[in-house]
């Protein structure tokens, strides 16, 4: 993974070139899908110098309500926008499309010392993580686990990737216990479950194949057996449901600026490239096709309005 995919402590990445532009791109929202757009603006700089761009991850929720105020340009969103934000957007006469630009496999991982939870089931995430759980050791999940205290680490309550989760494991989003360790930052998560003998965590593929050396995967079943994460069970939907689509959602009313119009152009175009550049899952082939026809039917949407400036 390059560098700038190590970047992703700090709460945004402004790239810019040695030239001067009339105006700047802005993007906010998902930490998860915060790297990806953040190879994606290194490498536009690098093809089109003196354009800044700005990637922030204050989390897809977080984000929205940014975007949705004409803040941003565009949104990165590990999950669809809620019917609420789309109000918040339609009443600031915000006009936008979403764009699936990669794949991801949400991953649950444990500390690396831990040899007895290698595979867990859907009810058995539940019963960590339902609201009013109770739960606190991980024998209660299994009595052939160990007598170890169980401690919880995940996304904050703005992060799309808690609430895919939440929808996943306790059929509702936002539907989980508060007694856990939260940030929007996915690296606090990391270094909880490194430091907790106990520790459990989730957060995006990207993430866990960054820390790999210090976190263990934990195999998934849903109820036809045990799955690992991974783009092929990702893509081939043997890790249904914890695999997901990954989202930017730009203005239609951003996109009449050239500034924008060109980057976005750039990271369509470039997709697949930059998704392997960020060790990200890439779309497949019809994916791809739909990516390219979305974004099409999005710019001659721009054309109709009148142009805009910074």
């Amino acid at each position: 993974m390059r560098l700038v995919v190590g970047l992703a402590v700090a709460t945004a990445l402004v790239l810019t070139g040695c030239g001067t532009s009339g105006g700047k791109v802005r993007v906010d929202g998902s930490s998860t899908v915060y790297l990806l757009t953040a190879v994606a603006a290194e490498d536009f700089q690098q093809a089109q110098p003196g354009i800044p761009v700005t990637v922030g991850s204050s989390g897809t929720g977080g984000g929205f309500a940014r975007f949705c105020r004409g803040e941003t340009d565009a949104n990165n969103a590990s999950r669809k926008i809620k019917e609420i934000e789309a109000e918040d957007c339609a009443r600031n006469g915000i006009e936008y499309a979403q764009l699936s630009v990669a794949v991801d496999a949400l991953t649950v991982v444990v500390n690396k010392n831990n040899d007895w939870a290698t595979c867990l089931t859907l009810e058995q995430l539940a019963a960590m993580w339902a609201p009013g759980s109770t739960v606190n050791n991980w024998n209660q999940i299994d009595p052939t686990f160990p007598d170890v205290p169980l401690r919880l680490f995940g996304p904050g309550t703005d992060s799309g990737t808690f609430d895919y989760f939440t929808d996943v494991v306790n059929g509702e989003e936002g539907a989980s216990r508060t007694d856990f360790t939260p940030s929007e930052d996915d690296n606090v998560t990391v270094q909880g479950v490194v430091g907790s003998p106990g520790g459990l965590g989730y957060f995006g593929f990207t993430y866990y194949e960054e820390n790999a050396d210090q976190l263990r995967a934990v195999e998934i079943d849903s109820g036809d057996g045990c799955v690992a994460p991974s783009a092929e069970t990702a893509q081939d939907g043997s890790y249904t449901p914890m695999a997901r689509p990954l989202y930017v959602y730009p203005s239609v009313q951003a996109l009449t600026r050239s500034e924008v119009r060109d980057f976005f152009t750039y990271y369509v175009n470039n997709d697949a490239s930059i998704a392997e550049g960020a060790d990200y899952i890439p779309l497949n082939e019809e994916q791809s096709a739909q990516l390219v026809s979305d974004f099409a039917d999005l710019l001659a949407q721009a054309e109709t309005l009148p142009a805009v400036t910074e």
